[in-house]
Order: structure tokens, then sequence, then C-alpha cells
């Protein structure tokens, strides 16, 4: 009989005690109480805790504006707006993401070109960037996905050189840096999602920061119609009151509260993740098939909260084993946190990028108000649509506790050595 569990071995992580290792977030009485605040005064839709979410955020980032919104998803289509996506206009983004990443840029009129991703950070590749460009780009998204750190540098020099903006998707990375940069600090605007699961949460948000003056009081106008009394923009003063946007984004004041008790805990919180996450990987070096997907240790670049941990599958290395395959095989070692094979679905290929008539425009309104059909089928990024065979979701650890991440080394170890049994 084989020693592996899917084979009817036994389990190596049969009798691991867990405990909290994967429990997130991390609630205390200091979160519960700052709630209970807002609530006995009554103050949950007002704004004077958001603005001091606000401040505290600016002080992080070390950026004069933060605007919180109630989803990333509003936070990223505001900054959106204010960089001047416009009916006809296009972003470029990568297709492997949450589909929050660019798919609003469908209620300005706009459309989303996909740029190929490289399969070792599993970022946007700079190097497929520029000849995605045309008159029409007005953004480049670059998603830190799964917090690795997009490459900046050569993405912002095209940017540049173009005069096109670039929005940071931090949603993934809060607290990463890129060559000791903080990420969401380095394009014209960073925007993220701060809900409950990701590494700085708060229940249910989002925000922007920006050095930009400009791009902040577009957005404030865009969806803040309570606090644009306080825009300078002469553009925007004569539509002071309501929402250009016609949406109302303000942060529910329960959210902000444990978004200011998380931000002050976050940076020690982030340590103990990163010392979990990268004795995982140092563990697990000489293993064949998997590999780690995070930045080299030289490089000044750091994985922040290490939010939606992901590893790279090298199928070659284990006799072709399929992905999927693996996974099964490590999950019936045990365990509460299982290993998933692939990641988000590649936006290009699904029917709403490519079929739905949202508005009722008579053509699929990814080309609504496009001169040529831009929609990306398969095929039209041969990179990219090996992914979902090349990573696979591995096991988030919040806390280090050595014990039980050699438990699922182990694991993974022993099915990455005996891969042969399940090829058979």
């Amino acid at each position: 009989m084989s020693d592996l569990a899917l084979l009817g071995g036994k389990k190596t992580l049969e009798s691991v005690e867990e405990g909290d290792i994967f429990r997130w977030p991390i609630i205390t009485p200091e979160d519960e109480e700052a709630v209970l605040a807002v609530l006995r005064r009554g103050a949950m839709s007002g704004t004077d805790v958001t603005r001091q979410f606000e401040e505290e955020l600016c002080a992080y980032f070390n950026l004069p504006y933060v605007l919180c919104h109630n989803t990333g998803t509003a936070a990223i289509q505001a900054a959106m707006w204010a960089c001047g996506v416009r009916r006809g206009d296009e972003v470029i983004c990568q297709s492997m993401t949450y589909w929050g990443s660019a798919l609003q840029v469908f209620s300005l009129g706009a459309t989303v070109v996909f740029g190929e991703m490289d399969p070792s950070t599993l970022t946007l590749d700079p190097a497929d960037v520029e000849s995605r460009i045309t008159d029409r780009t007005k953004a480049i998204i670059v998603v830190h996905y799964s917090a690795y750190p997009t490459d900046m540098d050569p993405i912002m020099e095209i940017a540049e050189r173009r005069g096109i903006k670039v929005i940071e998707d931090v949603s993934h990375a809060q607290g990463g840096l890129y060559k000791g940069r903080l990420l969401g600090t380095i394009g014209h605007v960073g925007a993220m999602s701060i809900m409950s699961g990701k590494s700085l949460p708060c229940g249910e948000g989002g925000f922007l920061v920006t050095e930009d003056r400009q791009i902040y009081e577009r957005s404030v106008s865009f969806g803040h119609y309570q606090r644009s009394f306080e825009v300078e923009d002469a553009e925007l003063v004569p539509f002071q009151g309501m929402p250009l946007g016609g949406y109302k984004y303000r942060m529910h004041q329960l959210s902000s509260a444990v978004g200011r008790v998380q931000l002050k805990h976050y940076d020690e919180r982030v340590e103990v993740i990163q010392k979990a996450m990268n004795y995982f990987w140092d563990e697990l070096e000489d293993v064949p098939g998997i590999k780690a997907h995070r930045p080299p240790s030289e490089s000044g670049s750091t994985m922040g909260g290490w939010y939606a941990a992901k590893g790279l599958y090298v199928a070659e290395e284990l006799g072709g084993l399929p992905v999927a395959r693996f996974c099964e095989a490590v999950n019936a070692e045990g365990g509460s946190f299982g290993l998933r094979p692939g990641a988000n679905p590649l936006m290009h290929l699904h029917a709403v990028l490519n079929e739905a008539d949202i508005y009722g425009d008579g053509k699929p309104t990814r080309i609504a108000f496009s001169d040529r059909d831009l929609r990306q089928g398969i095929g039209s990024l041969p990179v990219t649509e090996t992914l979902p065979e090349r990573c696979l979701s591995i096991p988030w650890f919040k806390h280090y506790r050595p014990e039980v991440i050699d438990a699922y080394v182990a694991a993974i170890r022993k099915v990455a050595h005996r891969a042969d049994e399940l090829c058979a």
C-alpha cells in the first residue's frame, strides 16, 4: 500500500493541533469597543471616524490624500474616472485577477485591454504593456497579485513617457514593498479593498491614496456628494452637492472604526505573517514541483500581508502530474487549509467580457464604444492562459507556529516525492 493518504496511507496532518493559525481577522476587545462606541452614539452614517481613519492612512502611506470608499471596487472605479477614463477609452490590466480590478470600467463607457502576465510573478508583464497602448489608452491598472509587487519601474517609465496614468490595485498587498517603496505610493494613485478577508481587514470597505490633489478632488466629486463642498477645482465647484458619478460611496463608520484598530496593529501582524510564510517556503526550497511565489530576498521587495498566497507549480518536475491531482493528494493528507489549483478565472475568456450587452447598446459592452473589436479569445494571451495550470493556492499562515507549518511542509514534500504513484 502507498504511504499517500489518497491511496490508502496514513494522513500526515491527522493529529496536528492547528489552533488559530488560519483564523482571520484578529478581533480583540479593542475592535469591539471601537464599534460599540460608534453604535452607542448613532454615528454609523457619519464621517468623523472615517476622516480620522483617513488621516491615519495618510500618515501610514506618507501621502497627503486618502479617500475611503464602501468597497475597493468603488475606490478603483473612482480612481479610473479621476484619471480621465471616459467613454470609448481603454485601460490596460492583467486578465487573471479579481474582476474588481477592471470590470467597473464598463460603467464609464470605456473598456479593458488585457496584457500578458509574467509567469514568475503572476503580475502584468512590463515588456508586453507598451504594445497594448493606443491613442485611447488612459490608464494602466497594475495588480500586485497575491501580494507579489508588480515590476513598477519599467511600467512607470512607459506611462510617464506616453502620458498615461498608473493605478495600483493594492487589494492583495497592503504593507508590501517594491524595492523599498510602499505599494500604493508608486503609481499616480493606489486603490484597494480592505474587506474582512484582506490582510488589512475592516469589515467591508476600500480607499484610494494619492499625492495628486486633482485626482483626490475628482474622486470626492464622483461619489462623495457631502464632501464635494470641500473641493477647490474650478471645474468641479459648480457641481458641488451632487455626485458626478451618481454614486454614494461613503464608507460605513463601523468599518472605519475597525479599520483604525487594525491599522494600529497591522505592521506587527504583517511581520509575523511574513516570518511564517517565508519559513514555509524556506522549508520547501528543495522540493520538486512547487516553487515559491515571492520576490528574491535581496530585492528590497516584500509580500506585505501575503493575501491569497500562491505557489508556482512545475508539472514537468513531477512527471507531468496535473496540478489538480497534486492538490487532491496533498489535501488528502488532512489539515483544515486545502490547496486549490489555479487562481481567479481568466477575464478575457469570460462571457461577460465577450458577449454581454449590459446597457442595451446593441453590441457587447466590451466593444460598445470602440472603433475596433478588442475582444481577446483563446490563444490571444498564450502565457496567461497557461497560468491556471502553473499555480496553486497554498496555506496562508497568520501566526508563526513552526510545528504546524512543518506538518504542512511534510504533506507537500510527501506528495511531491511520490508523484510517480499518482501518475501511474
